[in-house]
């Protein structure tokens, strides 16, 4: 195996073998290791401070194997799996973000923004209020409600070809809809569980636990490596059908795969904390931008984004402590934050 080497007409770290090669570009593994690096630290501030704050050395301690036993279950098994169910969350939504700005080749087409995770969150209600299914039906529910969801768009969108503008309106409407179909399902539902599943569609993190850490961390498991895999398809498909069909990309093939993964990506999150807004729009542009990267940067938006959801659910915790905002407030801040700054942006450029 021969030595890395560093292209200086953009840095980039090539490592090859006799059989295979491996490209990476330096900026995008600075962005990573930044964000990675903020995310940790993000959570361990989480697992620190709150109610009961527990000194640093303390929690290094715990997390170690050691500390003391009352620290151990108030570090170990109430707020580490919150944050990093935040961490993973976050990653899942960028990812699905970053898919769809991709296919849709538009920055605000996110799924929180085209009706899919409306879509995602009517599925999951019809199971929560009119069954009385569990976690895992209520996830199969979320799944197949932003499945449809993503079809019906689609469908009304194509016309000789799905352009992104027709997709962002087309998506939009069914959002809209759906959301007035969730309130009325919310409003003909007993008050117990109509005040729960309010709680839970503003996104909200508050009494998640390892059982909710685990399936959610052995399904990305499995979607992340196949949406990092689909990565380079998808980037030829932003060149338009014509070239990449021209490269050898099954265009259609790859679209359905892509969107299959971005739909279960969301419904994911949606299943597990409710819709939570914004982060998919956020943080695939945020990495785009910091990496310089001219097509889908999956990797760095997976970072921004478990970074992000991560710090909005810690201000969420001690904004207003002892009072608990739900995450997906948070977020929603944020997101009107990033707004205000892309409209001065715009206008930058225009006048």
């Amino acid at each position: 195996m021969s030595p890395p080497s560093v292209d200086f007409g953009r840095a980039v770290l090539v490592t090859r073998g006799p059989r295979w090669s491996l490209r990476c570009d330096v900026r995008t593994l600075v962005v990573c290791a930044v964000f990675a690096a903020l995310a940790a630290i993000t959570v361990l501030a989480t697992v620190t401070y709150g109610t009961f704050e527990i000194p640093l050395g303390e929690v290094l301690r715990v997390l170690t194997g050691g500390g003391m036993e009352g620290n151990r279950k108030i570090v170990l098994e109430w707020r580490l799996p919150r944050a990093l169910l935040a961490v993973l969350l976050g990653a899942a939504l960028a990812v699905a973000g970053a898919i769809f700005q991709s296919v849709s080749r538009n920055p605000l087409g996110s799924p929180d923004v085209i009706g899919f995770s409306s879509g995602s969150y009517t599925g999951a209600l019809v199971v929560m209020l009119l069954t009385g299914g569990g976690y895992y039906q209520v996830a199969m529910g979320s799944l197949l409600g932003g499945i449809v969801t993503a079809f019906l768009v689609f469908v009304l969108a194509y016309r000789q070809g799905t352009r992104a503008f027709q997709l962002i309106i087309v998506g939009i409407a069914i959002s809209a809809m759906l959301g007035a179909f969730n309130t009325w399902l919310v409003l003909r539902a007993d008050i117990e569980e109509a005040m729960l599943a309010a709680v839970w569609g503003g996104g909200s993190l508050n009494s998640l636990g390892y059982e909710q850490l685990w399936p959610v961390a052995g399904v990305l498991a499995v979607l992340l490596p196949l949406t990092l895999a689909a990565g380079p398809a998808m980037r030829q498909l932003e060149l338009g059908d014509d070239a990449a069909t021209a490269l050898g990309t099954r265009t259609h093939a790859v679209r359905l795969t892509v969107v299959v993964l971005g739909v279960a990506l969301t419904a994911l999150v949606t299943a597990a904390a409710g819709p939570i807004a914004f982060v998919s729009l956020v943080a695939p542009q945020i990495a785009r931008r910091l990496a310089r990267a001219s097509t889908v940067a999956l990797l760095p938006s997976a970072m921004v984004g478990a970074f992000l959801l991560a710090l909005a659910d810690l201000v969420g915790q001690r904004l207003f402590a002892p009072v608990q905002l739900p995450v997906g407030i948070v977020t929603v801040s944020i997101g009107g934050l990033y707004f205000v700054w892309l409209l001065v942006h715009q206008a930058r450029r225009t006048g």
